[in-house]
């Protein structure tokens, strides 16, 4: 048997096991929880509930790392990039670039965490440093797609011809309209928002992140051009979203978004990648805009709902955008020549895949002690954001 046989064969073996695996441990776990609540007080459960969240956290990243490594071996075998038309260079100037970036984003959040921690002063040098790290980064790793593109795409014979029509100009114009359209966003809706980046906000990020991305191997049904229904693997990332708000949560939807470009890689252009990845999936940190409107407090489960369905739109105009003027070869292999019917026909598994979030979210915020642990939760970290200024004021008192 060939390698790549051998890889593809292991991979799609484990992925099978995954998903029964993986169904089967979150039902367990969610039958439990169940029965804690109902059998005990609300704030054992939900202590006994947290050592459970950890088990599925570790559950997680191991299983999320080991299957990204088979992954990355099937993609990289001589006989998957024969099969799949696709040259050699897309490991150095693909897959290479988008590991780097993920393991700055991993090395960045560690060390953010520890400074957090250890050294609490250094907090914002820190995240500068990071920051610019992360961001040099992805800029690399976009120019690096861009040269492959150039090299690869370009006069290929099928997606940049006259009839394909894949249109530059319209795609850095969409990533770059739509990049500044959520930074904006985010900040305007969550101006009055005070809940704290800190070490307990890094790790539920990572914690949430992890279990959304082992959760997104457990397709349904899987596209033929790219993209999948999963098992509301979106969710826990739209829980951390309605926690701590749109601008941490585009941020945590973003680094989900480059994870996703690892494990599904459909990427042929720079913009193109930014618009199906980072973009699409940092629509995801909207799932909690209405979670301070007050006329909808008594119904909490409405608030998820409606912010699920609107990451979901944000999400959807992403990939149409990408499908339009990206991969207008596909609609023409299916006999459409309207890039904009088939893009919105395609893209529409979207809406399947947020449905089943709606479905598992609002049965999550019917429970009143479950969203009664939210709302604290939010509400102390904004306790530990003021805190430390009333001790600056006590000590420079007494200093005095």
């Amino acid at each position: 048997m060939s390698s790549m046989l051998l890889a593809t064969y292991a991979f799609d073996s484990a992925e099978s096991v995954v998903l029964w695996l993986t169904v089967g441990f979150v039902a367990a776990l969610v039958i439990t929880g169940v029965v804690l609540l109902v059998a005990m007080k609300g704030e054992v459960a939900f202590k006994a509930m947290k050592y459970m969240v950890w088990e599925l956290a570790f559950y997680a990243l191991v299983v999320g790392m080991v299957m990204l490594i088979m992954q990355l071996v099937k993609r990289t075998s001589g006989g998957y990039l024969e099969e799949n038309y696709l040259n050699a260079d897309v490991i150095t100037y693909v897959i290479i670039p988008l590991l780097v970036l993920f393991g700055v984003l991993f090395a960045s959040a560690v060390a953010i965490l520890v400074v957090n921690v250890k050294k609490p002063e250094a907090r914002k040098l820190t995240a500068t440093v990071c920051g610019a790290a992360v961001l040099g980064a992805f800029v690399a790793a976009a120019v690096t797609i861009g040269i492959y593109y150039a090299k690869h795409i370009v006069g290929d014979g099928y997606y940049d011809t006259e009839d394909t029509n894949l249109n530059q100009v319209a795609l850095y114009v969409s990533a770059a309209a739509l990049i500044v359209g959520v930074i904006a966003a985010a900040f305007l809706l969550d101006r009055k928002n005070k809940t704290a980046f800190d070490s307990r906000c890094i790790a539920l990020a990572g914690i949430t992140i992890a279990i959304s991305f082992v959760l997104s191997y457990v397709k349904l049904w899987e596209m033929p051009q790219g993209g999948s229904i999963t098992f509301v693997s979106l969710l826990p990332v739209m829980l951390f979203a309605y926690i701590y708000g749109p601008k941490k949560g585009v941020l945590v939807g973003f680094i989900y978004g480059i994870m996703q470009a690892m494990q599904d890689t459909y990427i042929i252009h720079p913009a193109q990648f930014i618009l199906d990845y980072p973009v699409a999936f940092a629509m995801v940190g909207f799932a909690g805009v209405f979670k301070n409107i007050s006329a909808l407090d008594k119904v909490p489960q409405v608030k998820f709902v409606l912010g699920a369905i609107l990451a979901g739109v944000l999400r959807f105009i992403a990939h149409v955008l990408s499908g339009v003027f990206a991969f207008g070869a596909f609609a023409l292999d299916a006999g459409q020549s309207n890039f904009w019917l088939y893009s919105l026909g395609y893209n529409s598994f979207v809406f399947v895949d947020i449905a089943l979030v709606v479905v598992a979210g609002a049965i999550v915020f019917s429970s009143k002690a479950f969203v009664k642990q939210l709302d604290r939760y939010a509400l102390v970290k904004e306790k530990v954001v003021a805190e430390p200024a009333q001790e600056t004021s006590s000590t420079d008192i007494e200093d005095r």
